[in-house]
C-alpha cells in the first residue's frame, strides 16, 4: 500500500520535471511580466489543467460497477494499454501538433490537453487500480454503492497527491531557472525525456501485469 502511494508521489515528481508537462511555460510567464507572481499564476493554471486530466481518466474507472467481480481483468487491460501507448510515443517521437495551436494565455486547457496526449493520466490507471484492490471488501462481492463510493474517494486523493507533487517539482524546477539559472542555463542543458517518458510507461504496464491479483 505504501508503495503504492509513494509511486503516486514518484510519478507526480518524475511528470513535473519532464519539460513537456510546462513548466518552461511557467519561466516564460514569469520573464514576460518580469515579476515573480506570473511564474506561479501560470503554475496553478498548469496544476488545474494537470488536475482534471487525471480525474477524467480516473473517474470513470471509479464508476465501474464490474470493478469488485473483475479487477484483475481490468487491471490487467489497463496494463496492456498503458503498455502499447508507451510503445507508439517509442515510436512516434513528434509531438502533437494541436498543442501548438493553443494560445498561451490557455496554459490550463494546454495542460490538460498535454497531459492527455501524454498518457500522463494513464499512467496513474495500474497503480490507481493496485491502491483499489487493498481495499477490504465482502469477498469481492460488496454493494456497488459502497465500492464506488470508497474508489471515487481514492481518485480523487491519488489525482490531487500526483498533481501536488508534479506542481511542487515542476514549479520548484522553474523557479530556480527564472530567479538564478536563467535562460542561458535552459538554452544549453534542455533535456528531451520523450524515451524515458515511454520506457517508464511500458515499465509501469509491466509491473501491473506483474502484481495484478
Amino acid at each position: 500500500m505504501a508503495a503504492l502511494w509513494w509511486a503516486v508521489i514518484a510519478s507526480g515528481v518524475y511528470h513535473g520535471v519532464n519539460p513537456g508537462m510546462g513548466w518552461p511555460l511557467a519561466v516564460s510567464s514569469a520573464l514576460m511580466e518580469r515579476k515573480t507572481a506570473g511564474l506561479f499564476r501560470a503554475l496553478v493554471a498548469l496544476a488545474g489543467g494537470h488536475l482534471l486530466a487525471m480525474m477524467a481518466i480516473l473517474l470513470p474507472f471509479s464508476m465501474l460497477f464490474l470493478l469488485a467481480e473483475y479487477q484483475r481483468q481490468i487491471q490487467i487491460g489497463a496494463a496492456l494499454l498503458v503498455i502499447a501507448l508507451g510503445a507508439y510515443l517509442l515510436i512516434n517521437r513528434r509531438h502533437p501538433r494541436f498543442l501548438a495551436r493553443v494560445p498561451p494565455s490557455r496554459l490550463a486547457l494546454w495542460s490538460f490537453l498535454a497531459a492527455m496526449a501524454h498518457g500522463a493520466g494513464l499512467m496513474l490507471v495500474p497503480i490507481y487500480l493496485g491502491i483499489c484492490a487493498t481495499v477490504e471488501t465482502d469477498a469481492g462481492h460488496a454493494a456497488a454503492e459502497t465500492l464506488m463510493a470508497g474508489t471515487l474517494g481514492i481518485a480523487l486523493v491519488v489525482a490531487v497527491v500526483h498533481t501536488a507533487a508534479m506542481t511542487g517539482s515542476g514549479g520548484a524546477l522553474a523557479f530556480g531557472v527564472y530567479r538564478w539559472l536563467g535562460l542561458k542555463f535552459l538554452s544549453r542543458s534542455w533535456f528531451n525525456l520523450d524515451v524515458l517518458w515511454a520506457l517508464s510507461l511500458i515499465l509501469v504496464g509491466i509491473m501491473a501485469l506483474t502484481f495484478a491479483h
